[in-house]
C-alpha cells in the first residue's frame, strides 16, 4: 500500500470551519483569528517568480478594493520563503507598477497547505496548486475552488462569487447561472402542496413554474 493511502489527508469541505493556522507573512505574523468579523478569500500559488502567478497577483491586487468594500480580505500562500516572497512583491512592483497591498503567506513546512488541501501529487508533489478558498466572517468556508497549474483564475469570477454568498447569507436566496448584482435572485421552492398552490399566485414573485421561482432585491 501506499504511503499516500496508508496517511489518508483529510480536506476541509464546504461549509466545514476553516482550519486554523498562524504563520509569517510578507506583513508580519498572521493568524486565520485575526480574520474573524470579516470575509476572507485564502488563495496558494505553485511558486514566486514564475509567468502565471505573476500575472495573478497583479490581477488580484486589481480586484482588491472590490473585495474590501465587500468586508473581504486577500490571503495569498505558496510554499517559498518570506524573503522570497519581499523580493517577488518588490519585482512586481518595479515590473508592474503595482504594489501588492495584501499580506502572502510563507508555508515552507507546507502545514497550511496540506491543512488545505492545496497539494495535489498528480498534479504537482512540490507546489501548491491554485486554490481559492472563500471563508465567511464566522470563518466557515462556503466555497472552494481548484485549478491547474498551467490556467490562471478569473478574477472577476471569485468577486461575483464573493458577492453571491454573501447575498445568500443577507437574503436566505440563492443565485441563477450568470448570476450577478442586480440580477433577480431564486427563492426557496415550496415545501408543501398548499405552499406551491400559494406560489402560483404570488405576484411578489416571477414564477416560472411551482418549484423555480425569481424576485428582484
Amino acid at each position: 500500500m501506499s504511503e499516500e493511502h496508508q496517511n489518508p489527508v483529510s480536506l476541509p469541505r464546504i461549509g466545514d470551519k476553516a482550519p486554523s493556522f498562524e504563520v509569517n507573512t510578507t506583513q508580519g505574523p498572521v493568524k486565520l483569528e485575526d480574520y474573524k468579523g470579516s470575509w476572507l478569500v485564502l488563495f496558494s500559488h505553485p511558486a514566486d517568480f514564475t509567468p502565471v502567478c505573476t500575472t495573478e497577483f497583479v490581477a488580484f491586487q486589481e480586484i482588491y478594493p472590490q473585495l474590501r468594500e465587500l468586508n473581504t480580505e486577500l490571503l495569498g500562500l505558496s510554499v517559498d520563503s518570506v524573503q522570497s516572497h519581499i523580493a517577488w512583491v518588490r519585482n512586481i512592483e518595479e515590473n508592474f507598477n503595482t504594489k501588492i497591498e495584501f499580506p502572502v503567506i510563507a508555508d515552507l513546512s507546507k502545514e497550511v497547505a496540506t491543512k488545505y488541501g492545496m497539494i495535489h501529487p498528480n498534479d504537482s508533489g512540490t507546489e501548491a496548486n491554485r486554490a481559492v478558498f472563500v471563508i465567511d466572517d464566522q470563518q466557515v468556508i462556503k466555497a472552494i475552488i481548484y485549478y491547474p497549474l498551467t490556467t490562471g483564475r478569473n478574477m472577476a469570477e471569485i468577486v461575483r462569487l464573493v458577492e453571491a454568498l454573501q447575498t445568500t447569507v443577507d437574503h436566505q436566496v440563492s443565485t441563477p447561472a450568470n448570476w450577478t448584482p442586480g440580477d433577480k435572485v431564486l427563492v426557496p421552492p415550496p415545501a408543501s402542496q398548499q405552499q406551491a398552490e400559494e406560489r402560483a399566485n404570488d405576484d411578489s414573485v416571477e414564477v416560472i413554474d411551482w418549484y423555480l421561482a425569481k424576485k428582484q432585491l
